[in-house]
């Protein structure tokens, strides 16, 4: 099959429950996945954590199997084993199991999603307790620079809190509080269901309809408007350890930007393999590091484009110097078209290999719709396919701004280091 062939049917529920079933006869397990709108972005700050905590729950039973082993053991039985995660604005629940279990594991993952029965509300605190703590060090002060540098770059927005809360919003955590959450956040309007595998459409639309008949309507979440930033940032977080751990973030455009499938190609242009530009600078010709990544998400209300990278505690400066010149030289020159044309072979196989591959698909699709971004993977890929040079010089132009950098550092540096790393950040033009 080409992906020009695929075919997808979609219906809106009565609940606003919006359902996609793509067929793919060619592969051998079918694959549910839910997304909704949940995370910090949709929380108060009293409440930060509350929605990773709740996916948490998804995992501890319902009324028809009263325990997480014998709900983990229901799943398991038919041949798959259920994963939900929780992000900065949006959750997931998923699972992929044999064609022959699809039948019996449609209305098992509806029971979950729809009726989680909220027991061993106190040894989940635990456990969510450690995750807690992966990111603090001996003091309990941050030093996750996932969270750290959004919370630099974002500030007071709910978008710059962690995920996963803090520990007094988990000591607050109730089933009273849960329960409410739950009734907001999972409910046909804010839900999209695909389904993808060798199913007949037709019969999956009317099963999904039977198995979700009772989730309620609701409305959608909002997160509040982000106040433009102004000057660029700086934080040093003393850690200690063998190497800092760099981060350089700038704001980027949200979902449905113009710019966003421009600062898209713009991410694989810095960063999509060894021999793109990011790596080959950093570890092949400088010798800085053993690893370097970028990374781009987009939000509703704003978006984060990151450049990390962690060196020796006196190469740092110098990391930090040779990042600021990659980026400066893709704002003041943009990218070559050789560059553009291997972005563009890759995502041509990127786009064609989801045809083999029903979890990554149903994810595209879920989320697109979910978004709002292009649901259709023909449609994605000749939007993306179209960006030119030019294009992605514009979204350098306008993501490599001196009034939207914020850099982090995590390590354990000299004054002197740190006023240089200060210094240099401050004074990126």
């Amino acid at each position: 099959m080409k992906l020009d062939a695929l075919r997808f049917e979609r219906r809106t529920l009565p609940s606003g429950m919006r359902v996609v079933v793509v067929p793919m006869p060619a592969v051998h397990r079918v694959v549910v996945n839910a997304q909704l709108r949940s995370g910090p972005a949709y929380e108060p700050a009293a409440d930060n954590g509350v929605s990773h905590f709740l996916e948490h729950m998804l995992y501890r039973g319902t009324v028809q199997h009263p325990s997480a082993h014998a709900q983990a053991d229901a799943f398991e039985s038919l041949g798959g084993t259920l994963s939900a995660s929780t992000y900065v604005d949006h959750g997931s629940m998923a699972i992929a199991v044999p064609v022959e279990s699809f039948a019996a594991t449609l209305p098992l993952f509806a029971e979950v999603y729809q009726q989680p029965l909220f027991s061993n509300i106190d040894t989940e605190k635990g456990i969510v307790g450690e995750e807690i703590l992966e990111n603090l060090d001996d003091d309990g002060e941050p030093v996750g620079a996932d969270e750290l540098i959004r919370t630099l770059c974002f500030g007071e927005h709910p978008l710059g809190r962690p995920i996963v809360g803090t520990s007094d919003n988990l000591d607050a955590v109730d089933e009273p509080k849960l329960r409410r959450y739950h009734q907001a956040l999972y409910v046909g309007s804010n839900s999209v269901l695909c389904i993808a595998g060798p199913v007949d459409a037709a019969r999956v639309l009317d099963d999904v309809a039977r198995a979700f008949e009772r989730l309620p309507q609701g409305t959608p979440p909002v997160t509040p408007a982000l106040a433009e930033q102004t000057a660029p940032r700086f934080r040093y977080v003393d850690h200690a350890g063998s190497q800092t751990e760099l981060r350089v973030a700038f704001r980027a455009p949200p979902d449905l930007h113009p710019l966003e499938p421009a600062t898209d190609l713009l991410l694989r242009v810095i960063d999509d393999g060894m021999s793109t530009r990011l790596y080959h600078r950093i570890c092949d010709e400088k010798g800085l590091c053993y690893d370097v990544s970028a990374g781009y998400e987009a939000y509703v209300s704003g978006g984060i484009f990151d450049l990390a990278a962690e060196a020796t505690h006196e190469r740092a400066e110098e990391l930090l110097g040779e990042l600021f010149d990659l980026v400066r030289e893709l704002r003041d020159q943009g990218p070559t078209e050789l560059e553009l044309d291997k972005v563009r072979a890759r995502l041509r196989w990127h786009f064609e290999a989801m045809l083999d591959d029903p979890a990554e698909l149903a994810s595209f699709m879920a989320s697109g719709v979910l978004t709002d971004v292009a649901p259709k993977l023909w449609e994605r890929r000749e939007q993306l396919l179209a960006v030119t040079a030019a294009d992605v010089r514009s979204a350098a132009e306008h993501l490599f701004r001196k009034s939207g950098l914020s850099v982090l550092a995590v390590g354990s540096l000299r004054k002197r280091e740190r006023k240089a790393l200060e210094k240099a950040s401050l004074d990126f033009s």
